[in-house]
Formats: C-alpha cells, sequence, structure tokens
C-alpha cells in the first residue's frame, strides 16, 4: 500500500476544518454533528475521527489557524523588535486588519469567531487557545507602547498594558458588530481608529 505523504495528510485536515468552519459558522457548534461536517467534507465521520478526536478538537485547530493569520497580519512574527518601524508596521497592520472585518468572504470567520468566544467559556481548551490569541498581540503591544513612551513618542501617563487591551477590545467590539450588522460601516469604524491613533502620537 502506497505512503500517504505529509502534504496529502495536511491537506486533507485543512478539507475538514474548511468544512467543520462552514457548518460552525452556519449551524452553530452545538447543533453541528459529525455527520453534518461528514456530509459537508466528502469524507466518512470514520475518517474524520482519525484527525480529530471530537468537535472541540476541530475548535481549537479552527482557533489556531485563525490566530497564526491574525499574527501574520499584525505583523507579530518578531515579538522583539521595539523599534519605531515596528509600531508603524503593528498600527498599519492593526488598520488594515478592522478594515478587513468587511470583506464578504470574512463575514463567515467573524461568525464563528463570535462563537469561539462563546465556547471558551465553557471548554477549557477553547479557552486556552482564545486565550494565546490575545495574549500575543497584548504582549507586543504593551512592548511597543513602553517602548514609544521610552522614546518620547508617547505619553507616559498612558498605561501600557491598558492601552493594548482597549485596542482589542475595539477589533472584538467590531468584529462583534460585523457579526450581527450587515449595515455597519466599517470605513467610517476604522477611519475612527485611524484618528485615534493619530492622536496618541
Amino acid at each position: 500500500m502506497p505512503k500517504v505523504s505529509e502534504e496529502h495528510l495536511r491537506a486533507r485536515r485543512a478539507d475538514i476544518l474548511d468544512a467543520a468552519a462552514r457548518c460552525f459558522a452556519r449551524a452553530g457548534f452545538h447543533r453541528t454533528t459529525i455527520q453534518d461536517i461528514a456530509k459537508e467534507s466528502g469524507f466518512s465521520a470514520g475518517l474524520i475521527y482519525r484527525y480529530f478526536a471530537d468537535k472541540d478538537d476541530m475548535v481549537v485547530a479552527i482557533s489556531d489557524q485563525w490566530h497564526e493569520r491574525q499574527t501574520r497580519q499584525l505583523h507579530l512574527d518578531d515579538p522583539g523588535d521595539r523599534t519605531p518601524d515596528a509600531f508603524g508596521r503593528v498600527a498599519s497592520g492593526y488598520l488594515d486588519l478592522l478594515r478587513s472585518l468587511a470583506a464578504p468572504a470574512e463575514r463567515q470567520r467573524v461568525q464563528l469567531g463570535v462563537q469561539i468566544w462563546a465556547e471558551a467559556l465553557r471548554a477549557p481548551e477553547v479557552h486556552a487557545v482564545a486565550r494565546r490569541g490575545v495574549d500575543l498581540p497584548r504582549a507586543v503591544i504593551t512592548g511597543l507602547v513602553r517602548a514609544a513612551q521610552e522614546r518620547g513618542d508617547l505619553p507616559r501617563v498612558l498605561p501600557a498594558d491598558g492601552l493594548a487591551r482597549v485596542f482589542i477590545a475595539v477589533y472584538q467590539g467590531l468584529a462583534l458588530q460585523t457579526a450581527w450588522d450587515p449595515e455597519l460601516d466599517n470605513a467610517a469604524c476604522v477611519e475612527a481608529v485611524r484618528a485615534l491613533l493619530d492622536a496618541l502620537s
């Protein structure tokens, strides 16, 4: 029997996760069954269980994928970089991340993300991965703010960690509003955040 390549296994796993994400976004975690995911993906339930122990396992994997993508969008690949250029790159990436919420293809991901936040209150594994998705940008932004304060680029009276949490909360709040309000004026929200960033600096 020929050996299946790692690339093939990764692709199949990704196909299952994509199908699960569509099902979860459409019907919710608790109403979605493994049979629903099997039908959506075209794979058998038995094959799906070879890759994932249960639905929570899929939610964790989807969350990890989402956070990896956001890490790239926010230019957090080098969390130790505290230069002014790094601050500018992260700020620009943050605005791009907010702007991307308006993309039609992003709506399903945002709806799923809101459900993941709710699941984090129930499942410790989901809570852990959700926290990782907040803790990395929070630590990087806090470090960038403190470095900017030391350079004199930002007022020292600003609480660095508090500011980082506020900007994360702005993203989370706009994601939630995007999920439930198709009439949200995303461009106006992004411009408001840009004005806040300009005022800070």
